[in-house]
């Protein structure tokens, strides 16, 4: 039985996220500009390193969609996974090996997402906790803040690309250590059989939900791939620039505690709506005012949106599912997935075609506008 306390279940859990998502996913981000120095890697070569994780992301929310992850062993494998993979970036400066490397990060990030996301939901739940969740989930965000911030200090010393990439993976190795004994510890109860009925009920609208989520990953993930280039682009100091991302993350911690209040009161689809509205003008905001001050607005329009999206976008599933949301919302979690594999390529392919970042950023902001106004639409209270 369980001998951790629920406080200590919700900061393991915590640190977990942030090391799936804010190393094992989001470090190439602060480490990019890092890289283009060192190597001359360019915009569309990280785009396609920053998609090649994102395919990997894929592939492993597929493998969780038939294989349930609830051994201890997928747990402890995947977080050494992330700080293996995440190290060897350091110690190689070949191209088709980051690209593998990076994939293979993606794969353990997903698997490692959901171990964690499914034995801390469910011992805080047993135990009576669920509100406590919101710290789990705070994890991505202080991931991505403290990557950023480590990088920041990183560049500060000259540090190069290579360093980086091995300190990170050293501290996501020092991670695991510490919170595997305690996810660990925690027995999840036998998973209940899958009834034909749970299968069918996915909703009227759930066609919808699956492509404005997948807009969601495709209009989050060009900033989130790029904002501390684009700020490089404007200011080249480092102790400038460098604070595109620890606010992107920072803004991702605080509105994962403000959007839980929200959603009680005005309901997770309007939460959402307005999450993609404001996601929409943080991603256009480098086009309208060119400066340092307008990425550092995007770093928090963006980065105080794209977890709230996944947390509201995921409870108007099982709300309009009735409650049998698996295919639902593994759909979703796909469509999210390729968002997120399509929007840098694009990106770069749009950036090399002589449109800069600004081509990207506008056909991501339309689409989010549009994905608003279809769950608009789509609500109870406005359909014909």
């Amino acid at each position: 039985m369980m001998t951790v306390s629920v406080l200590r279940i919700a900061v393991a859990g915590m640190a977990a996220l942030a090391v799936a998502m804010g190393i094992g996913r989001f470090a190439f981000t602060p480490i990019l500009p890092m890289m283009q120095d060192d190597f001359g890697l360019s915009i569309i070569g990280g785009s396609w390193l920053a998609s090649s994780n994102y395919l990997g992301y894929l592939a492993g929310a597929l493998v969780a969609t038939a294989w349930p992850l609830r051994s201890r062993g997928v747990l402890s494998g995947s977080l050494l996974a992330v700080a293996a993979t995440t190290a060897t970036m350091g110690l190689t400066e070949n191209f088709m090996l980051w690209a593998v490397l990076r994939f293979a990060a993606g794969v353990a990030s997903a698997l490692m997402f959901i171990a964690v996301s499914t034995r801390c939901m469910t011992a805080l739940a047993e135990r009576g906790r669920p509100k406590l969740t919101g710290v789990v989930y705070a994890g991505v965000g202080s991931g991505v803040a403290a990557a950023g911030l480590l990088c920041l200090l990183l560049m500060q010393y000259d540090a190069g690309s290579a360093w980086a990439w091995r300190i990170v993976g050293l501290v996501a190795l020092s991670a695991a250590v510490i919170v595997l004994p305690v996810l660990g510890a925690i027995v999840l109860p036998l998973a209940p059989a899958v009834s034909r009925d749970s299968r069918a009920g996915i909703g009227r609208h759930a066609g919808l939900l699956v492509l404005c989520y997948g807009i969601s990953g495709f209009g989050y993930i060009i900033p989130a791939t790029f904002l501390p280039v684009m700020a490089k682009a404007v200011v080249s100091d480092a102790a400038m620039f460098g604070w595109s991302w620890p606010v992107f993350g920072a803004a991702a911690v605080v509105s994962t505690f403000i959007a839980a209040s929200r959603a009680a009161a005005i309901g997770h689809r309007s939460v959402w709506i307005a999450s993609h509205v404001l996601m929409a003008i943080g991603v256009l905001l480098p086009v309208w005012l060119p400066g340092l001050a307008a990425v550092i607005g995007s770093a928090l329009l963006v980065g105080g949106t794209f977890v709230v999206t996944t947390m509201t976008s995921l409870q108007v599933a099982q709300e309009v599912s009735r409650g049998h949301a698996a295919r639902l919302v593994a759909a979703m979690t796909a469509a999210f997935a390729l968002g997120q594999i399509i929007g840098p390529v694009v990106a770069g392919l749009l950036f090399d075609a002589g449109y800069g970042f600004s081509g990207g950023l506008v056909l991501a902001g339309m689409l989010l506008l549009l994905s608003a106004i279809l769950l608009w639409r789509a609500a109870p209270g406005n359909t014909n």
